[in-house]
């Protein structure tokens, strides 16, 4: 039974505090906002399940307590995961890790130092889609990979310290960096402000990897639509992840373009292929779910998370490399360090 810290009950921690508390090997003891509202939405809920405090020493100071989840903004993120594992807690921080990779690297030297779990919250590398994602392009399914592309946009709530970079697309870099199981050499970003000056709402990054492999995001929360969707081309097949249909939630296509042994004319050469759609069943389990688990499974055992401190350096280098690209106005940007030293 791992005893449990809560700092951070926005919208999202609102969903951390309801699922680590059904997990039975937890026992979520504190929960911990500045903010008395906050903290009587949580009474409301949940009676006295929990003690509840404003103060952050409260949890450092506990000595019950065994694990610290982070779901603060963005900006406390490193300067909290820093107090909790010098206090000797294992730490699960929300994503980003930190906002810029030198603070990222100073919070994953300091978790091996003091030989503490240190994961951070890429959700999607625990969803069941994107892990038969991954199968698919592991088994060739899909043949070589040629291009990906993503489309993360809502009429949503309106940042005010983070840009839809930063508070969109570590998503989906992480995710695309887990199915090409490699780093881009390249990012070029453009993106405009559009309802605050210098919060960027829009953002299209174009991710270039060796052997041309080109990854293109697209972020906003300024947009009509609500969309979750990867696209994946390979030389034999396209797939599809829709994360906001509710059953079909991958299609694969058998379309592509064949090259000819047989032809008479260069415009014979080449042609198209249209085969068979297929809907393929995606055993679902909530992806939060599933994340937090995995934090107290790697607690227990003693390994490291799938999305670890490393990996999360990965996703800032991408992250950096975009701002800076974003900054020089759409200038490419090479991603020097992507995090493993």
């Amino acid at each position: 039974m791992i005893t449990l810290a809560h700092v951070g009950a926005g919208a999202w921690g609102q969903n951390h505090i309801r699922t680590f508390s059904s997990l039975k090997d937890c026992h979520l003891k504190i929960c911990c906002d500045k903010r008395k509202e906050a903290l009587d939405k949580i009474s409301t809920v949940y009676g006295h399940r929990f003690e509840l405090t404003s103060d952050f020493e409260d949890i450092l100071k506990d000595k019950d307590v065994q694990a610290v989840v982070i779901a603060s903004p963005a900006g406390f993120h490193v300067q909290m995961a820093m107090e909790a594992l010098s206090a000797g807690k294992h730490v699960f921080v929300e994503k980003p890790l930190a906002l810029n990779l030198r603070e990222g690297k100073k919070v994953v030297d300091f978790a091996r130092k003091n030989k503490k779990i240190l994961m951070v919250g890429h959700l999607l590398l625990y969803h069941p889609a994107v892990l038969m994602l991954k199968e698919y392009i592991q088994k060739g399914e899909l043949g070589d990979v040629f291009y990906l592309y993503s489309t993360r946009v809502n009429l949503g709530r309106i940042r005010e310290e983070e840009n839809a970079l930063w508070s969109l697309t570590s998503h989906d870099i992480s995710v695309t960096l887990f199915l090409l199981a490699d780093v881009p050499i390249e990012v070029t970003t453009k993106g405009e402000s559009y309802l605050r000056k210098g919060i960027e709402d829009v953002v299209f990054a174009t991710l270039k990897f060796k052997n041309d492999v080109l990854a293109q995001i697209h972020a906003s929360w300024l947009d009509p639509h609500k969309m979750r969707k990867f696209t994946i081309v390979g030389s034999k097949k396209m797939a599809v992840f829709d994360d906001m249909q509710a059953s079909e939630k991958i299609r694969l296509y058998d379309k592509g373009v064949e090259r000819k042994t047989d032809y008479h004319t260069y415009a014979e050469y080449l042609a198209l292929r249209n085969g068979d759609i297929n809907i393929p069943r995606v055993d679902m389990k909530e992806p939060l779910q599933v994340e937090c688990q995995h934090f107290l499974d790697c607690i227990n055992k003693g390994e490291q998370p799938v999305s670890d401190g490393h990996n999360s350096l990965k996703v800032l280098a991408v992250l950096e490399a975009a701002q800076a690209s974003l900054d020089k106005g759409g200038l490419p940007v090479k991603i020097k360090d992507a995090g493993d030293e």
